[in-house]
């Protein structure tokens, strides 16, 4: 089975880094935890990624992105273009879709 090439854009590599400082804030043990899993995640796409649902929202074109929960409350949101899957943002589903990198 061919693996496919994951391309983390810069701003979701951003947000990623926010939500570690954020919850480090917290609780250092829980932030290694966070950026821990949702690393692992974003490598679990090399194999199969068309196996996540859609990401289905008004303001983005319909079956474009797929989505990845992680850790509980994250939504890792990428595309598949070929056999490479660019992973466009990284949200805490709590927050509303104004904090969206996709609009």
């Amino acid at each position: 089975m061919k693996k496919f090439n994951i391309l983390v854009a810069p701003a979701a590599s951003d947000r990623m880094a926010d939500q570690f400082e954020f919850l480090a804030r917290v609780s250092e043990n829980a932030a290694n935890k966070l950026l821990k899993k949702l690393i692992e995640d974003i490598k679990s796409l090399e194999i199969n990624p068309q196996i996540n649902p859609y990401l289905d929202r008004t303001y983005i074109e319909p079956r474009k992105y797929r989505y990845k929960l992680s850790y509980g409350r994250y939504r890792i949101v990428y595309q598949i273009v070929n056999y490479t899957v660019f992973v466009d943002d990284i949200q805490d589903y709590r927050q509303g879709d104004d904090k969206s990198l996709l609009k």
